[in-house]
């Protein structure tokens, strides 16, 4: 009839009872259970075994538990549930040429009070506990390297080169120069590399031991060396031929432990500060302004 409240069923309370006992059963956990067949508790100990608890560990499941995980596992993931991911990876931090010749050495290449960023050829080393660090940086897209030598030429020398590849990275590699061809050694002494592409330039810095145990391909950096600077294009990541036919080294051998600031001018500029040439320009200027005679 209209307007009346409707009746549940007489077997509902019934129903519901049996519904609310089924719950309790399953939530009951083996170990409320009364003695078993023998006189025994859970899983067969007698009743009574000292530490009988302590060896069978309880298991307080429940149908709340089992949802909750359940719609963790359902739903969160669905939504996005926020997985462990990779740390993000900081900006190549630029190089500070005010250090040069306080805290660490430097060589520069190129035109006077050129710095890392605009010179030709740029390295900077100093001293980190058992480590030399190095910063290298070139105007080329390809490679930049240092080679530690004996002497000033090519052959037998280590190379420490970073590498521009087709994917846009710039990876430290380990060479070691057999006559004018540098050959890759799979031993690579260098740590805690780093390094961008950016401005048409290529910059890295990395860290490499001062000593290594003993190795025709890896020098002692505790000794002295001339160091040999090259730069260059690559192909599909791998260097080829330097730029210059004759890539500047340094005077005389470099020691790790001493910190100097030298600079060296490009071709383009040695051409005005050797004094043969600038007597030349003026016999010639002197001459031009006499006449012939």
């Amino acid at each position: 009839m209209a307007g009346q409240p409707r009746q549940r069923p007489a077997w509902a309370p019934l129903l519901l009872r049996l519904l609310l006992a089924g719950i309790a059963a399953c939530d009951a956990s083996p170990a409320d259970d009364g003695a078993g067949p023998g006189g025994r508790g859970p899983r067969g100990r007698a009743r009574g075994d000292a530490g009988a608890d302590e060896a069978v560990p309880r298991h307080d499941s429940s149908y709340g538990t089992f949802a909750g995980e359940f719609y963790d596992l359902r739903y969160l993931s669905e939504e996005g549930y926020p997985f462990p991911t990779a740390p993000p990876v900081d900006p190549f931090a630029k190089i500070k040429v005010e250090d040069c010749g306080r805290t660490k050495g430097c060589f520069r290449y190129g035109k006077p009070g050129c710095n890392a960023e605009t010179c030709d050829y740029f390295l900077s080393y100093r001293m980190i506990g058992a480590d030399v660090e190095f910063e290298l940086s070139a105007d080329t897209d390809g490679w930049v390297a240092v080679g530690f030598s004996s002497d000033k030429k090519m052959g037998g020398d280590d190379v420490m080169a970073c590498v521009h590849d087709d994917n846009g990275r710039v990876r430290i590699q380990h060479f070691y120069n057999v006559g004018q061809w540098a050959k890759e050694v799979q031993r690579n002494p260098a740590r805690d590399e780093e390094g961008v592409f950016e401005n048409n330039r290529v910059t890295c810095r990395f860290k490499r031991p001062v000593n290594v145990p003993r190795d025709e391909t890896i020098v002692d950096l505790h000794l002295s060396w001339y160091y040999l600077f090259a730069w260059g294009p690559a192909i599909q990541g791998s260097i080829t031929r330097h730029d210059i036919d004759s890539p500047p080294t340094s005077e005389r051998v470099v020691s790790i432990y001493k910190y100097e600031d030298i600079f060296m001018p490009s071709a383009a500029y040695q051409t005005f500060s050797s004094p043969f040439c600038l007597l030349l320009i003026v016999a010639l200027t002197f001459y031009l302004l006499m006449g012939t005679p």
